[in-house]
C-alpha cells in the first residue's frame, strides 16, 4: 500500500475554528475519524498513514480537544459536538462517507447520522458504546456523576491528568511496551490548555444524554442497516465485550473481530485492525439500502418512552 502525505488544515465552522488531518486522493471513498477522550485527531495518525494511499481519510479535533478553537463562552456537551462536526461536514463538501467511531466518536457519530443519514455509507466501531450492555461498572458510576454531588466534578478533573491519561491507554493491555508514551503525553499536552478541564468536565456531565439516546441510536441501525465493522478492545475498562456484541442484535450482518487489548487498541493492535479497516471500505460498493420513512419514523417513535425515562 503506498503513502500518502497528511496535510493539517483549519476550518471555520461557524464561529469555530476546527482543525483536522487529511491524507488520501480527494475522489476517493472517505473515511470520517471521530477521535475519543482524552485524544484528538492525533491519535488516527498510524491509521492515516497506513489508509491514506487508498482512500481519502480525515480526522477533525472536537471543540475543547486538539488544535480546534472555541469562541469564548461556547457551551459545551455532546450536541455542540455534533452540530460543530455535522457543519464540519457541510464545509468539506463531504456528500458520503463511512464514519469510524471510537468512544466518545460514537455519540457524536450517531448523532450525525441521525441528522444524515444518506451520507452515511457505512460504519467502523471500534469501543464505541451505544448499549447499556457494554457499560462497566467503572462506566456506570462515571455517568452517575452530578455537578451538584460535592466532589463528582473534582473527580472527573483527576480523571484528565496524565495519571488518568495513562490509565486508559494502559488498562487491559497485556503488552505496555507496546504503547508509546508521546500518547498520553501529547493528549496531557492538550488537556493542560486553559479551559479544557473544565470543558471536559462538561461533556462529562452530560455524557448521560449520550445513554438516554441509546434506544433512538438503535432504532437507527435497525432502520438504514448499514454496513458495520466492529473492532473491540477486550480488556477495555470502560465499554466491555458485551457491548460489542450487543451490535449484533441490531446489524446481524456485522463483521466484529475481538482483540486482546485496551480501549485504544489501534495503539497495540495496528497491523492487525488496518487490513480489516481498508477491506470493510473496498466491500462498500453498494448503496445502504434506505428503509421507508415512515419505518424510520416508527422505530424512533418506539424508542421515544426509554428516551423520556432517561
Amino acid at each position: 500500500m503506498s503513502l500518502a502525505p497528511i496535510v493539517h488544515r483549519y476550518v471555520d465552522v461557524g464561529d469555530v475554528c476546527v482543525f483536522y488531518r487529511e491524507t488520501g486522493p480527494v475522489d476517493a471513498p472517505v473515511l470520517l475519524l471521530l477521535h475519543g477522550f482524552p485524544s484528538g485527531s492525533q491519535q488516527y495518525k498510524r491509521l492515516m498513514a497506513a489508509l491514506g494511499g487508498e482512500f481519502r481519510v480525515i480526522a477533525p479535533d472536537y471543540p475543547g480537544s486538539g488544535r480546534t478553537e472555541v469562541p469564548a463562552g461556547f457551551t459545551y456537551s455532546f450536541e455542540a459536538l455534533a452540530e460543530v462536526t455535522e457543519g464540519f461536514v457541510e464545509a468539506l463538501g463531504l456528500d458520503r462517507f463511512t464514519l469510524y467511531l471510537f468512544d466518545f466518536g460514537a455519540p457524536v457519530g450517531f448523532r450525525l447520522a441521525e441528522r444524515q443519514p444518506a451520507r452515511v455509507a457505512g460504519l467502523i466501531v471500534q469501543n464505541g458504546n451505544a448499549y447499556k450492555d457494554g457499560l462497566s461498572y467503572a462506566a456506570r458510576e462515571f455517568i452517575a456523576l452530578r455537578r451538584e454531588n460535592p466532589g463528582d466534578a473534582e473527580h472527573i478533573r483527576g480523571l484528565a491528568t496524565l495519571a488518568g491519561s495513562r490509565f486508559q491507554y494502559e488498562a487491559g493491555v497485556p503488552d505496555a511496551a507496546l504503547l508509546d508514551p508521546d500518547a498520553w503525553t501529547l493528549d496531557q499536552h492538550f488537556l493542560d490548555l486553559p479551559g479544557r478541564k473544565e470543558a471536559q468536565v462538561d461533556l462529562a456531565l452530560d455524557y448521560r444524554s449520550n445513554v438516554s439516546r441509546y434506544p433512538v441510536w438503535q432504532a437507527w441501525l435497525r432502520a438504514h442497516r448499514p454496513p458495520a465493522l466492529i473492532l473491540w478492545g477486550t480488556g477495555d475498562p470502560f465499554f466491555t465485550e458485551a457491548g460489542a456484541r450487543a451490535y449484533l442484535r441490531d446489524l446481524p450482518d456485522a463483521a466484529m473481530h475481538l482483540f486482546p487489548t485496551g480501549h485504544f487498541a489501534l495503539e497495540t493492535h495496528l497491523p492487525q485492525i488496518a487490513p480489516l479497516v481498508a477491506d470493510f471500505l473496498r466491500g462498500l460498493r453498494r448503496p445502504v439500502p434506505a428503509a421507508p420513512e415512515p419505518a424510520v419514523r416508527a422505530a424512533y417513535a418506539a424508542s421515544e418512552p426509554a428516551l423520556l425515562a432517561g
